[in-house]
């Protein structure tokens, strides 16, 4: 309901998260776009998603509204997120051991649709599909 909006403001949606707090709901949409996404971009996605919910009313009750970009420490969940960052430090959890581990952390230098290589050293290489990431991250390089 909310993507085509979004599109059309020139920004891209790229996670949705509901959760109950007590007595309402916390709907929190991050979006992004080139270059980074700015406060006033947050702020108008956020009046226009309140417009529509407003009106469409899919959420019971009352619930509070966040937009926000997803940081410098974003989490990748599609291959698209893997392949927009390649060449940049991800730390990645995966739910069976690959080459005897689950934790890696390292640059990635290769995505595609099935899977992403990451090199962990300059001499070790590891391809882990998607399929077994329970969780993956940018790292910060300062």
């Amino acid at each position: 309901m909310i993507e085509p909006l979004i599109s059309e403001l020139g920004v891209e949606l790229e996670d949705i998260e509901l959760n109950r707090l007590k007595n309402r709901f916390l709907l929190r949409i991050y979006i992004d776009k080139d270059g980074g996404v700015t406060i006033g971009d947050c702020e108008r996605v956020s009046r226009e998603i309140e417009a529509i919910l407003d009106v469409e009313d899919p959420i019971p009750g009352s619930y509070i509204l966040e937009v926000s970009s997803p940081g410098l420490d974003r989490p990748l969940k599609r291959p698209k997120d893997f392949i927009r960052f390649s060449g940049k430090k991800v730390r990645i959890v995966t739910g069976e051991p690959i080459e005897g581990q689950t934790f890696f952390m390292g640059r990635i230098i290769e995505a595609d649709e099935d899977r992403v290589v990451v090199s962990l050293t300059k001499e070790r290489e590891v391809s882990i599909p998607y399929g077994l990431i329970s969780m993956a991250r940018l790292e910060v390089e300062v």
